[in-house]
């Protein structure tokens, strides 16, 4: 095929598309349901390659598939003509393709010989494709020749040539004997690139008579070969040893011309005795370590992807003993069109403008031409819209109707490119190509994107939403890629939830919704650990994970890398692996890896095992220092330092660290330059210029770090210019008017060489076009006076030293230095929206005002009064809330109901605050009022109690009023009906009369404006059934104690009971009720009164008289307050519980029936004994009865009862002896009332302790008994 012909209409090539826009190029979807209703121009998808040599035995068949909307027809030329298909009977275009099928069974095959070329074409353009040469495969035969018999003398050099006739494609040469053994080859012997046999010296060895060259050609799989040759090596004056020479190629020099992205291949063969070793280099620079290969015993040197650095002279050297010859190839790469930048489709709206693009780069440069549906762009009709320039077509306001298919095509004389880009002109509105409902899960830190692919024309705009409401930007952490993909850069759990992506273009609107799931990360907690284990133990290995519990977890073990052994006795639980009886076999490296649908994290440790002999405990210490240091392949910026381990101490090295010393910038510190594993002894070493070196090395096992080898020897690396310019470069003002340019210097190890600056250099971005600039050295600053108020600039810091100047330096932007904000925020208006929130908005100020970074506005408001106040307060503090960023709203939370406020608005940079603005006044609305100050019950008496309060601390509105419930509450905790009364906003007093006599009475008070109720409180108080008053006593004319004293005393008494109320006037005291029995010598009790005015003394005897006093005491203070004692008598009532174990009736019931029981036992005893004498073991095995229990072995007792434990239920019982059944709550809702706490049982087994919101009831009614419960009950507490 001729490559170096330029493409010409009628001989195309395929398009690989490449979309191009002025804003952004549009792709064409792949979504069958999108493309379904779009026109498209023709795109060819697959065709024949551009050579195609065919096999003669079997059909022709040539390429072409084509797409597009409608479904493209085909057509082709052969040898630039058209070739009508239809005419030839041999020739079948496959049905719906332009894929040609060619029956040359019974034809001669050279007849369809040729360059073909398919075009596709639709009512929207053509498209082309490659030009495909057709050539039939050849194999001819070895032309006829004699050859005649080659005698030669031991020593000397010799070619035998083979020339292969030429065939389609090369044949593949290789030598062969009469017996099809292939000849053996080596440095003395080798088969040259063209096929030939060249021998470096002959032996007598290499005497035969059939040296056969073969050729293999490929397609037609037949093997020609050449008649034999026959070498005869005489011995009669054999040659002597000589200096090498070239045999190939000759002289001194040679060139080589290759083209870009081939494979370079340079041969040298050489002759002498002994044979020469041949070797190579590139003059003035490396060879590619990477792409080099060496091949023939170093005979051929190839070069893989060759590209424009590989040219130059290649030096081969050939050297034996006696001495040394080279030869320099001087090598030239070329390079057929190449892509830089391939033209893509483009689909443009109506009067949008686009650019086809077409860059290519060759040596030499190609030229470009244009076609527009396979013609030459200069032969269409001038279009007005269309502008040509070079490698670019600029179409502009296109129109619908205008869509065609763009060929570019650049050669040159080592070949061309093709490349066919249809231009579409489609109005669509957006589709959302992304599934609804997606969801994506990721890991916590790990990024996220959140896919949003579209398609319209123009071009949709995205938009997105979280949780349907909150607008993402493209600022951190959320950045909106081109394609409409969100991406979170760290995700976090907040990161959770509901997204809404909005595709928009000016024929309409659509949006989907995906959902993005955050999981916390799989981390093994707990890894498992190195084991020693001895033969024939058990080796247990763990590995605790913590993952994310929506997810499902998989363990897996492995053993060194691969699955465990199929044996049972490895064992693998949830988060461990047990090994037992282990085996030599067993040791090794073992893995643990949890793997979720998302993540995994994986742990190993080593198993090694040791003879199960009673020898003595392994002892596991540090290594020794490695030793014998050695540096070899030295280069200006790289060495090899290799050593010999010490002993590992019976732990296995981990690894080696490798650390230097500098003599020169830091002597005496020695700093870690690299790690290696612990099964390696080499390193190599990356070094820095205009350093002394001095390299140490330690081991490290599981014990820890061996000490410091001995150093190595010095090792100075030549000065250079800097590698790498300072870092951190930074601008900011610090004041007006000036920009401080600070770095990060560079270390003496980045130096690189003596005479370190930096140059600093500096232009406002945007306004200037040429850099100042200053050369400074020993600083990490310089400020740049005179600069306008906050402005960018564009900075640049580079190092130099004696030796050069560093790269070119990064572009950093920074900010001169800030001033106060000039203006202030106007347009202020205040939302009010609800009695405790506003909402208040703002115009910001202008971007110049700031005159500084934007940091944010501050809101400063205060209460001034309530609304039912006219006087201002003075002494309400100012309240700030800051909002950052570019705001213009924000949220005052905390308001005070029914208030009068005003607020005004600062706006803040980094250099402080602005102006403030003009004041704003606005009302918050009526809210519920808060609790009243106070409830007490005061005067109680045998039916009545009087109640006073107080009003709000906080009215939040127009007090309307006040609600008070109450309700009794009993013995049992059980609360009465509850009575409900309504009071004026001026009524703070209320007595209760018609009361029962004795009762606890619960209150709940709460005051109420127009908006409703507010909160509740609540006091409990009794009323009386027998009263004793008691003042402490205070001389006439005096008033009680100032600050710790107590006014009057209250008791009444119930059945078991006794309240006690009284006034103190003391502060921070705390409070405690004592009483003791009358007469007795026992210590006082005493309670603690919890803070209130009144207390309950319960579980007192009934009949029983108490002296009773009220203390009050502190920690922190001496002084005791008490009042004086009291008598308090607990009337005797006539008891409805009868405590059956002191009455006489039961006592003979029970004694009748112990008399009853011992005679039976005698009589069954002397009814036994009757009986004569038999074994009762036997007899009781003979006739066992499964109802006996067995007895306790301990304690000869039977198994499920005992007489030391009368009250033990059966097992499993969980019901009381009695056959009653305790329940666990009340059915009525009020029975959740009380303060509670655990019931207690006092002497006499009556119940003491308060109401509490759970009380336990027995099902029998009346039963009152003060009997101790039963044991059975006290265990099901257990059970």
């Amino acid at each position: 095929m001729d490559r170096n012909r330029k493409w010409v209409p009628g001989f195309g090539a395929v398009l690989l598309t490449l979309l191009s826009h002025m804003t952004s190029a549009l792709e064409v979807p792949l979504d069958p349901k999108v493309l379904e209703g779009l026109p498209q121009p023709p795109t060819i998808i697959l065709q024949s390659p551009k050579d195609y040599i065919f096999d003669p035995r079997e059909n022709i068949v040539i390429h072409c598939e084509a797409k597009g909307k409608p479904h493209p027809s085909f057509s082709w030329t052969r040898n630039g003509t058209h070739f009508d298909v239809e005419k030839d009977s041999k020739v079948l275009m496959k049905p719906g393709s332009g894929t040609l099928v060619i029956d040359i069974s019974s034809e001669r095959a050279e007849a369809y010989e040729g360059t073909y070329q398919c075009i596709a074409n639709n009512e929207h353009g053509t498209a082309v494709s490659d030009s495909i040469v057709i050539r039939q495969s050849r194999s001819p035969l070895w032309s006829k020749e004699r050859n005649e018999a080659i005698m030669v003398q031991k020593g000397v050099s010799l070619v035998l040539q083979c020339r292969p006739p030429a065939g389609l494609p090369p044949p593949v040469i290789f030598w062969m004997d009469n017996n099809f053994q292939k000849l053996p080859l080596d440095k003395r012997v080798s088969q040259a690139l063209n096929g030939d046999l060249y021998f470096s010296n002959v032996l007598p060895e290499d005497t035969r008579s059939d040296y056969i060259c073969y050729a293999r050609f490929p397609h037609t799989q037949t093997i020609q070969q050449k008649q034999p040759i026959s070498v005869t090596v005489l011995d009669s004056s054999p040659e002597g040893e000589r200096r090498p020479g070239f045999m190939l190629p000759l002289g001194t020099t040679s060139t080589k011309m290759v083209l870009r992205g081939q494979t370079l291949e340079l041969e040298c063969i050489a002759e002498g005795l002994p044979t020469p070793d041949i070797s190579w280099q590139k003059e003035g620079g490396e060879l590619p370590s990477n792409r080099v290969s060496y091949h023939n015993f170093k005979k051929t040197l190839k070069i893989s992807d060759v590209n424009e650095n590989d040219a130059g002279n290649y030096r081969c050297v050939a050297t034996n003993n006696l001495g040394t010859i080279h030869h320099t190839i001087k090598v030239t790469v070329k390079a057929a069109p190449f892509w830089v930048s391939i033209p893509r489709n483009l689909i443009l709206a109506p009067n949008e403008t686009g650019v086809l693009t077409c860059r290519v780069n060759g040596e030499p440069k190609p030229r470009i031409d244009w076609f527009v549906n396979g013609i030459p762009i200069e032969n269409t009709p001038e279009d007005p819209s269309r502008k040509v320039e070079d490698d670019t077509v600029i179409l502009s306001n296109v129109q619908s109707g205008s869509s065609a298919v763009y060929q570019c095509n650049a050669s040159n004389e080592f070949g061309y490119l093709l490349a066919n880009a249809f231009v579409s002109v489609l109005a669509e509105p957006p589709r959302v190509l992304t599934p609804p409902n997606q969801v994506y899960q990721v890991i916590t830190n790990s990024p996220a994107l959140l896919h949003c692919a579209s398609f319209g024309s123009p071009i949709p705009t995205i938009t997105w939403f979280k949780d349907s409401q909150i607008s993402i930007r493209n600022t951190d952490p959320y950045v909106i890629h081109e394609n409409g993909t969100l991406e979170i850069n760290v995700a976090q759990p907040l990161n959770s939830g509901k997204y809404t992506c909005i595709a928009t273009n000016n024929l309409g609107i659509k949006e989907n919704h995906v959902f993005l799931e955050v999981k916390e990360p799989t981390r093994i907690l707990k890894q498992p650990e190195y084991k020693v284990v001895q033969r024939g133990m058990s080796a247990v290995f763990e590995c605790k994970v913590k993952h994310d519990p929506s997810l499902i977890p998989t363990m897996t073990w492995l053993k060194d890398r691969g699955e465990l052994p199929d044996d049972e006795r490895f064992e693998v639980d949830a988060d461990s692996l047990t090994i037992r009886d282990v085996t030599d076999d067993d040791k090794g490296t073992y893995t643990c890896i949890m793997n979720t649908t998302l993540d995994q994290d994986s742990a190993s440790a080593m198993l090694t095992v040791v003879e199960a002999t009673p020898t003595p405990a392994i002892v596991y210490e540090k290594p020794d220092p490695p030793t014998d240091l050695e540096l070899t392949d030295q280069t200006e910026r790289s060495v090899q330092l290799t050593w010999t381990p010490g002993d590992e101490n019976n732990s296995p090295i981990e690894k080696f660290v490798i650390q230097y010393g500098d003599l020169l910038h830091q002597p005496g510190v020695w700093t870690n330059l690299t790690e290696v594993p612990g099964t390696s002894t080499t390193a190599q070493l990356h070094l820095s210029p205009y350093v002394y070196y001095s390299f140490r090395v330690l081991a490290k096992n599981r014990v820890g770090y061996s000490e410091p080898s001995q150093s190595s020897r010095q090792y100075r690396t030549n000065p250079a210019a800097p590698d790498e310019n300072p870092s951190g470069v930074q601008g900011v003002g610090t004041e007006p008017g000036n920009l401080v340019i600070s770095w990060t210097p560079l270390t003496g190890l980045q130096s690189n060489g003596p005479g370190l600056e930096y140059k600093v250099q500096w232009r406002q971005k945007d306004v200037e076009k040429e850099w100042s600039a200053q050369n400074v050295a020993n600083v990490s600053q310089w400020v740049v006076s005179g600069t306008p108020t906050y402005v960018p600039y564009e900075i640049k810091v580079q190092a130099f030293n004696d030796y050069g100047v560093g790269p070119e330096p990064e572009v950093a932007i920074g900010y001169s230095g800030e001033d106060l904000p000039l203006s202030a925020p106007e347009s202020i208006q205040v939302m009010v929206h609800n009695s405790t929130l506003a909402e208040v908005h703002w115009e910001p100020i202008s971007p110049p005002s700031v005159r500084g970074k934007l940091q944010g506005y501050k809101v400063y408001y205060r209460r001034k009064h309530g609304l039912h106040e006219t006087e201002e307060e003075t002494d309400q503090e100012m309240q700030v809330l800051t909002f950052s960023g570019n705001r213009s709203e924000g949220r005052l939370p905390g308001l005070q109901p029914y208030s009068v406020y005003s607020l005004s608005i600062r706006v803040l940079n980094n250099k402080g605050e602005g102006p403030s603005s003009q004041s704003k006044t606005f009302e918050t609305p009526e809210g519920v009022p808060g609790p009243p100050s106070f409830l007490n019950v005061i005067n109680p008496g045998l039916d009545s109690l009087t109640l006073e309060w107080g009003p709000p601390i906080n009215n939040n509105g127009r007090l309307t009023g006040y609600i008070l419930k109450y309700q009794p509450v009993n013995n049992t905790s059980e609360l009465g009906p509850v009575q409900f009364m309504t009071f004026l906003a001026n009524e703070t007093t209320i007595t209760l009369s018609n009361l029962n006599s004795s009762m606890l009475y619960k209150f709940y008070l709460s005051a109420k404006t127009n908006k409703g109720s507010g909160p509740i409180i609540t006091e409990e108080a009794f009323t009386v059934m027998h009263t004793t008053h008691t003042r402490p006593t205070v001389e006439a004319g005096k008033a009680p104690p100032v600050g710790r004293a107590f006014g009057t005393v209250n008791t009444s008494v119930s059945e078991d009971s006794a309240v006690i109320s009284w006034e103190y006037f003391g502060h921070h005291k705390n409070v405690y009720v004592e009483y003791i029995v009358e007469n007795s010598k026992e210590e006082w009790k005493k309670e603690f009164a919890n803070g209130s005015h009144s207390h309950t003394i319960k579980g007192l005897k009934p009949g029983t008289s108490y002296r009773v006093k009220v203390i009050a005491k502190d920690a922190a203070d001496p002084t005791v307050h008490s009042t004086d004692e009291m008598l308090v008598t607990v009337p005797a009532v006539a008891s409805r519980q009868v405590d059956i174990a002191t009455q006489g009736w039961f006592i003979g019931l029970m004694c009748a029936i112990a008399l009853l029981i011992l005679v039976l036992l005698i009589v069954c005893f002397i009814k036994r004994n009757k009986g004569g004498k038999y074994p009762v073991k036997e007899k009781e095995d003979a006739h066992q009865d499964p109802e006996i229990q067995p007895m306790k072995e301990d304690d000869g007792t039977f198994g499920e009862y005992s007489d030391t434990e009368d009250h033990k239920p059966l097992k499993g019982s969980r019901t009381p002896s009695n056959g009653t059944v305790r329940r666990d709550e009340s059915d009525d809702s009020l029975v959740d009332y009380g303060e509670g706490g655990d019931g207690q049982f006092n002497e006499d087994g009556s119940f003491i302790g308060q109401y509490s919101g759970k009380k336990e009831k027995d099902t029998h009614e009346g039963n009152e008994s003060s009997e101790a419960p039963s044991p059975v009950n006290a265990m099901n507490s257990f059970v």
